[in-house]
C-alpha cells in the first residue's frame, strides 16, 4: 500500500476521504474536534503541492439528507484550523457542480454529509463512478471509517489512483507495532456497553496481553457468567457462554482478567446520588453502573508496572458525572505512567478524556473506535484491501 509521501501528488482533483464524525452538544455545536485536527497534516500535506482538495465525511446516521446531521459546523471548524485556505460547503454535489467547476487550486471542497446518498451505503456502482468522476486521485485518510464498506471507503480505489493519508499511516503503524512486538508487561482496559461487539477484541487480547481490565456494562456479562448477583444492571444473558469461553481462555494463557470486586451503585441511570458495594452485596432492584474504589486501586497496579496499554471503552455510565470517577481515574492513571507506550482509542473513549490535561502523556489517541477493534482483530481492514488491490 502507497502512502501520499510516497508519491509526488501535484496539481490534481483529490478526492479525500476523512472521519469527522465528530461528537455534538444538543445545539449542534462541536463537543470534541479530535479527528478534524488529526487529519490536519494530510489536507496540509496535499495543500502545499497545489492540489484541488475535496473532501468526502460523514456525521451521524441519518436515514436521508436531515440539516441535523449537516457538515455546516464542521467546515467553519476546518477553516478555523486552516484560516489562509478557502474552505467552502457543497451542499449536492449531484444537482449543483459549479462550486467544483470553479474550484482553483489550494482550495477546499467539504461535501456534504455523503450519508445523504442511498448509494453511499449500499456501495452503488453507479455512485462510486459519479463522485470519481470528481477527481484524479484518490486518498483514504479515514481511519475510523476504514472498516465499513462504503462507496467511498471501498468502492472508489478501483476507480482511480490510490493512495493512503498521513494519519491512516500513523495509525497502521502504531497498531501494527502494538500487536506485533508488544513492550511487557502488556496491560489492556476494555469497557463500554456491549459485549457482543468486542468478544473478538477481547479474545485477541486475551492472547497477547498480561493483564486484561474488564469494566463497563460487559464487565456485568463476566460477572453474571462467574455467578454474580449484579441487580438490574445491563448484561448480555446471550454471551454467557462467550464470557466462560474467553476466561477459560485466560487460564490456558495465563492472562489475568480483571474484573471489578466492589462497584457503584445508582438506582436508576439519572441517579444523583450513589453508594459503593461489593460486588457481592449488589441488591435486586441495584444498577452497577462504575467500578469502585478498590477495584480502582488493584487496576492502578496493573497500569502503574505496564509497559504498553491499549484502552477502548469508559468503565462507568459516562453520561451521567456521578459515575465516571472510575474511567477519570483510569485515565489519569495511564497518564502518570512515564514509560509505558500508551493507545487510547474509541468514540466513547474520546468523548472521556476530551479536554482533560496530561493529553500529551498519551502516546497515541486512535481516532478508530470499531476500526481499531476490527484491525486488532484482523490485522487489516476493508478501506485498508482496497487500497491494495489497486496497486497490485
Amino acid at each position: 500500500m502507497k502512502y501520499i509521501d510516497d508519491v509526488t501528488i501535484a496539481h490534481k482533483k483529490v478526492l479525500l476521504r476523512v472521519d469527522f464524525n465528530v461528537s455534538l452538544n444538543h445545539n449542534q455545536t462541536i463537543a470534541d474536534d479530535v479527528r478534524i485536527r488529526q487529519s490536519l497534516p494530510t489536507i496540509e500535506y496535499l495543500l502545499k503541492y497545489h492540489n484541488k482538495i475535496i473532501i468526502i465525511a460523514h456525521l451521524g446516521q441519518p436515514e436521508k439528507r436531515d440539516p441535523e446531521f449537516s457538515l455546516h459546523s464542521v467546515a467553519k471548524r476546518l477553516h478555523e484550523y486552516l484560516p489562509q485556505t478557502k474552505v467552502t460547503l457543497v451542499d449536492d454535489f449531484l444537482t449543483n457542480d459549479r462550486l467544483l467547476k470553479e474550484q482553483q487550486e489550494g482550495e477546499v471542497l467539504l461535501l456534504e454529509n455523503i450519508r445523504f446518498y442511498p448509494g453511499e451505503k449500499k456501495n452503488d456502482p453507479e455512485f462510486a463512478r459519479q463522485i470519481a468522476a470528481l477527481g484524479e486521485v484518490y486518498v483514504n485518510d479515514g481511519f475510523g471509517v476504514s472498516h465499513r464498506k462504503d462507496v467511498s471507503i471501498v468502492g472508489l480505489p478501483p476507480l482511480l489512483p490510490s493512495y493512503a493519508g498521513l494519519l491512516m499511516k500513523k495509525e497502521i503503524t502504531m497498531l501494527d507495532k502494538l500487536m506485533k512486538h508488544p513492550y511487557k508487561p502488556f496491560v489492556a482496559i476494555v469497557g463500554g456497553k456491549k459485549i457482543e461487539t468486542k468478544i473478538k477484541f477481547i479474545t485477541k487480547l486475551t492472547t497477547i496481553a498480561d493483564y486484561v481490565l474488564l469494566g463497563g456494562g460487559l464487565a456485568n456479562t463476566f460477572l453474571a457468567a462467574l455467578g454474580n448477583k449484579i441487580g438490574d444492571s445491563i448484561f448480555a444473558k446471550d454471551d454467557i457462554e462467550n464470557a466462560k469461553k474467553i476466561l477459560k481462555l485466560a487460564e490456558k494463557e495465563k492472562t489475568q482478567i480483571l474484573l471489578p470486586t466492589d462497584v457503584v451503585i445508582g438506582n436508576s441511570l439519572e441517579s444523583h446520588t450513589s453508594d459503593v458495594r461489593r460486588i457481592d452485596q449488589v441488591e435486586p432492584h441495584e444498577l452497577i453502573l462504575d467500578i469502585g474504589p478498590d477495584t480502582q486501586a488493584a487496576f492502578a497496579v496493573a497500569i502503574n508496572k505496564a509497559k504498553t496499554i491499549v484502552w477502548n471503552g469508559p468503565v462507568g455510565y459516562m453520561e451521567n458525572p456521578e459515575f465516571k470517577r472510575g474511567t477519570d481515574f483510569l485515565y489519569y492513571a495511564i497518564t502518570h505512567n512515564t514509560t509505558a507506550i500508551s493507545v487510547l482509542g474509541g468514540g466513547d473513549t474520546l468523548a472521556a478524556i476530551n479536554k482533560k490535561e496530561y493529553l500529551d502523556k498519551i502516546t497515541h489517541i486512535s481516532t478508530g473506535g470499531g476500526a481499531m477493534l476490527e484491525f486488532i482483530e484482523n490485522n487489516t481492514l476493508p478501506g485498508i484491501e482496497a487500497l491494495k488491490k489497486t496497486q497490485r
